[in-house]
């Protein structure tokens, strides 16, 4: 209630075009303060006496500051109706009162309310002045406080302007959490920096690109041919290839060139800037085969790393005695009356022989059988074993398919972070803290990249032993490398490739028409009675509309409507008619049209609507979830849920993914996409019981044999493809796979040679 009695109207503050609303007041007291991040939960007394608990990155906060925050509602499920902080403005206490309550607070370290009353008494209005630019005056004047106590208050209150100077002098460009990296990097010389050579941010500070450092560049005055302009350009583009391309390091020519098209400069320039940059170690030079490669360091360190740990844990790696194994086997075999393929007990056998181990095939070829055998052969030979998998799907899968706990790579590792969840800032296992499994087995493989994998090899400790499951010839990572292939192509591990299909698997259409598709033949379209079905249409709108009839109407009506949980809409595109843009639209018309009875809200042009299905595309660990009572956190990227409430007035939805319910605030929504149609990329590591996938008009690049594949294989029991059959022929043939510039291979085969 207000400390006037009052009702107060600020929840009701109508927000602004884009949703926002301001607060003006008091800080009161500061519940948590992350002072690394800036993020903090504090209790904000507003102009008209109302107490708001506020959150939000906002260093060097104090009790006794005057702000003016900008932001939104939000509701935890936790701690009830917050105010999300994004944009604020903060000055010290200006009046004697003011100032006598801030330093009361114990801010400034050394300084309690006794010597706080004697300062103000001292100084009245000018004690901050005083304070930071004349300490020697407060220890001559002050009875209590000593010269080292007046210094280092000096330098706090120092501190805390140069934080508010560098708010203020990069707020048009940064936000405050950017700000905060960029202050903890270089303090009070912060502005003096990026005045002087603003690219220094896009090198240097995580989040901040080269596009951005450029405006603010340009708006200092900074010449379009400077010397470090030209050189971040060529640093900037390497970090780009790496995030969107998966490159992990690109030839020089092919750098030079970017670079002079991306600058608008001469070759020549570009090509000395390179030279210097490499001379002065800023880049990595790597020759390799006779051509040049450059690298981030960074990235260099890190392909690095992989293939000196994978040789060292191949070697140190005690090997089962063969006699032993064969035991081993048959035990499993008489346990589960099964009896294993000979590339099956090959598997096993190679598996218990090496510290690094490869198992790799399509669907339906036993990788699961194997992986559940060496479970209960190393379990019976007292090893503890740790299952884990890139993503949350696809840990759930695992921890399915085997009986046993599976977590994600980041879970195992213990991955911190940082503000809402969303940015690690470390894995706290690693050299210093090293797993206890003795084996480490890590399906979807194929999906690991350069920098999670170092991760997880700095974690595992010598003489334990790594087994890589996965389908190589899916699509490559979405992050920077091509670990499992590179491994596989190294040829220095173990590996077994498993192509057999089992009798069960035989009768499966999806399976035999997925490894023609991998194999570059035809899948075969004319069956009508199978799990594999092909439903020709030559335009793209025709395309389109012809999966909303099956996802609406005909399959519920030859399934009944339980089915509607289990379709999945996959497509090649998110562009054009029938990309997943345009299907998610049609189809939440059709599968979940308006109605009063629903809650709606519209964010940046999408309405979210009661009974939606919508996807998480960034992992956020910190997300609270409730089960039957039982709470927990995490929710992950391709987790797929459903909005069962929506609160305009708590700025929150509640969503259920597989029967855990989320509280989630609408400032999350970037992190939200809709379901019904999601890209091949979007799905893998997941499988759904059936997958309709359009064969239509789409960039040649994502016209592709893998692709197409991995679509397929993404489905449990049926597949439908709707489209043009000229369009499967061309992804058939189309085996170019996404090039990936990685030295990975080279790397290895020069360790172990």
């Amino acid at each position: 209630m207000p400390k006037n009695g009052r009702h107060s109207s600020i929840f009701d503050q109508t927000p602004d075009e884009a949703g926002l609303v301001r607060l003006a007041g008091t800080v009161e007291s500061v519940v948590y303060s992350n002072e690394e991040t800036g993020y903090v939960v504090f209790d904000l007394e507003c102009e008209d006496g109302e107490l708001v608990t506020a959150t939000g990155t906002i260093p060097f906060i104090s009790e006794g500051d005057s702000v003016v925050l900008t932001g939104r509602w939000m509701h935890s499920p936790k701690y009830g109706r917050q105010f999300r902080v994004e944009q604020y403005e903060r000055k010290l206490p200006a009046d004697t009162e003011s100032i006598l309550r801030y330093l009361s607070s114990r801010t400034i370290k050394g300084i309690g309310p006794r010597l706080a009353r004697r300062i103000v008494d001292a100084f009245g209005e000018d004690t901050f002045e005083v304070m930071e630019n004349h300490p020697e005056w407060l220890a001559a004047q002050v009875k209590g406080i000593s010269l080292k106590v007046a210094l280092a208050a000096s330098e706090e209150l120092k501190e805390k302007s140069g934080m508010r100077e560098a708010m203020l002098f990069f707020r048009e460009w940064f936000g405050a959490v950017l700000t905060v990296k960029i202050y903890k990097r270089w303090g009070n010389r912060a502005v003096e920096i990026a005045r002087r050579n603003p690219y220094l941010l896009c090198e240097e500070i995580e989040g901040i690109g080269f596009e951005r450092a450029d405006r603010l560049a340009e708006k200092l005055g900074i010449p379009h041919d400077s010397p470090e302009r030209i050189k971040s350009g060529l640093s900037y583009i390497l970090l780009v290839n790496s995030m969107q391309n998966g490159h992990v390091c690109l030839p020089d020519n092919k750098l030079i060139y970017a670079a002079a098209e991306l600058l608008g400069c001469e070759v020549d320039i570009c090509r000395a800037a390179l030279e210097e940059l490499v001379k002065s170690e800023r880049l990595v030079a790597h020759l390799r085969g006779g051509e040049r490669f450059i690298y981030l360091p960074a990235a260099y360190e890190c392909e690095e790393y992989i293939a000196k740990k994978l040789a060292l844990l191949d070697r140190l790696c005690p090997a089962v005695d063969i006699a032993d194994i064969s035991l081993f086997i048959q035990k499993e075999e008489k346990q589960n009356s099964i009896v294993y393929a000979e590339m099956q007990k090959k598997a096993i056998t190679e598996a218990l022989r090496n510290g690094i181990f490869v198992l790799t095939g399509g669907p339906g070829t036993g990788k699961t059988t194997i992986v559940r055998a060496l479970i209960d052969i190393f379990e019976s030979m007292d090893m503890k074993v740790a299952l884990a998998a890139p993503t949350g799907r696809a840990a759930k899968r695992m921890s399915e398919a085997t009986g046993r706990e599976a977590k994600t790579v980041h879970r195992m590792l213990e991955a911190e972070f940082a503000g809402e969840g969303r940015e690690i800032s470390e894995f706290r296992r690693g050299e210093d803290d090293l797993l206890d499994e003795n084996v480490i087995i890590i399906d979807e493989a194929s999906m690991l990249d350069n920098w999670l994998t170092a991760a997880l090899l700095r974690a595992v400790k010598p003489g334990a032993r790594i087994l890589f499951v996965g389908d190589a010839d899916q699509l490559p990572p979405v992050g920077a490398g091509n670990v499992l292939r590179d491994i596989i192509s190294s040829g220095k591990f173990a590996t077994v490739r498993l192509n057999e299909i089992f009798r069960q698997a035989e009768m499966s259409l999806i399976v035999t028409n997925a490894h023609a598709v991998n194999s570059g033949r035809m899948p075969d379209l004319s069956v009508k009675d199978s799990d594999f079905f092909f439903l020709p249409r030559a335009a793209d709108a025709s395309i389109a509309e012809t999966i909303v009839d099956l996802y609406k109407n005909r399959l519920p009506r030859s399934y009944g409507e339980e089915v509607l949980n289990d379709i999945q809409v996959i497509a090649p595109s998110r562009r054009g008619e029938a990309g997943t843009e345009n299907l998610n639209l049609l189809l939440q018309s059709a599968l979940n049209p308006p109605s009063p009875e629903k809650g709606e809200y519209v964010f940046r042009d999408i309405t979210y609507r009661t009974g939606d299905r919508v996807m998480q595309v960034r992992n956020n660990y910190e997300l609270e979830w409730e089960r039957n009572g039982i709470r927990g956190t995490g929710v992950f990227n391709g987790d797929i849920g459903v909005i069962r409430k929506i609160s305009k007035s708590g700025s929150c939805m509640e969503i259920e993914f597989d029967d855990r319910i989320v509280a989630y605030n609408f400032s999350l929504l970037d992190d939200l996409e809709h379901a019904y149609a999601i890209t091949v990329h979007k799905s893998q590591g997941s499988e759904y019981p059936i997958v309709i996938m359009p064969a239509c008009s789409a960039p040649p690049m994502l016209l592709t044999r893998n692709l197409l594949y991995t679509a397929i294989t993404r489905a449990q029991r049926m597949v439908i493809i709707v489209g043009r059959e000229d369009i499967i022929s061309t992804m058939v043939a189309n085996n170019k796979t996404t090039m990936r510039y990685t030295g990975l291979v080279e790397r290895i085969q020069e360790m172990i040679d």
